[in-house]
């Protein structure tokens, strides 16, 4: 009598059980793929938002147009290399590519980490992602929409007294450091999630340490600021306070302690 087909379930599990026996090199060869993988995504998501890079960059420029247009300045960036405006449409095309192909890429790392773990702990593999991608996003359009334009209206309000010739070069640089260093200070609670997972961290000691955390806070937020008024750097700051009394919960949730806890007293 045939057998039947194996389930999803089952396949995965095969699937996991063999990853779990592999050598060391079957893991460097695992490694290899999973990034040639990601590698391609990212090329894909590339000539994908390169096809779109002019209108990509007309959204990019209208925090400075509108900066410019409020003080009555002429509403024109300038380059001074005949490659500059090549140049900056790639940087638009692969910084929009790794963006577009964030998902998948991460979806490649939980793949390569996720035979590693426990049958429990794999499920936090859909949060971890939708999260991940939402903060960084959510930390780029606060950027977008409330500290760049904020930072550009106090720069060039500060300088009024000259003509200014902002380069699409220099312009692209200062707009993604914003918009990525603030996706990036958008996913403390992802890495507070994890070291608290790990048992690293605890709501205690992160509640303990909370003026030492605010002062790091400020410090950061003081180098990230494009500018050097107070105003700019609550506006970074702020954000920060928010996202570790978030983490301080989450940390809470999800310490071993406490999900120890939680365990015996439903049994």
């Amino acid at each position: 009598m045939p057998s039947s087909p194996p389930t999803l379930s089952e396949a995965r599990q095969a699937i996991q059980e063999h990853m779990a026996s592999m050598s060391f090199l079957e893991h460097l060869e695992e490694l290899r793929r999973r990034i040639i993988w990601s590698l391609a995504y990212v090329a894909i998501g590339f000539f994908i938002c390169w096809g779109y890079a002019d209108r990509i960059y007309g959204y990019m420029q209208t925090p400075i147009m509108e900066a410019l247009a409020r003080h009555n300045l002429s509403q024109k960036l300038v380059y001074l290399n005949p490659t500059e405006p090549f140049n900056m449409y790639l940087k638009v095309g692969f910084i929009g590519g790794l963006f577009l192909a964030s998902p998948f890429v991460l979806y490649q790392v939980w793949a390569f980490i996720a035979p590693g773990l426990y049958r429990h702990e794999r499920r936090y593999v859909v949060p971890f992602m939708f999260f991940t991608v939402f903060l960084f996003l959510a930390g780029g359009y606060f950027g977008y929409k409330i500290v760049y334009p904020a930072a550009l209206d106090f720069l060039i309000g500060y300088g009024r007294q000259f003509q200014p010739m902002i380069t699409i070069g220099e312009y692209t640089d200062l707009f993604l450091t914003i918009m990525i260093g603030l996706g990036v200070i958008f996913e403390m609670p992802i890495l507070v999630f994890f070291l608290s997972l790990m048992g690293v961290i605890s709501a205690g000691w992160m509640w303990r340490n909370f003026r030492y955390s605010i002062l790091i806070i400020f410090i950061i937020a003081a180098i990230v600021t494009p500018t050097t008024d107070i105003l700019n750097m609550c506006i970074f700051a702020a954000p920060m306070v928010l996202l570790y009394a978030v983490s301080i919960l989450i940390a809470w949730l999800v310490h071993p302690a406490h999900r120890k806890r939680k365990t015996k007293a439903e049994a």
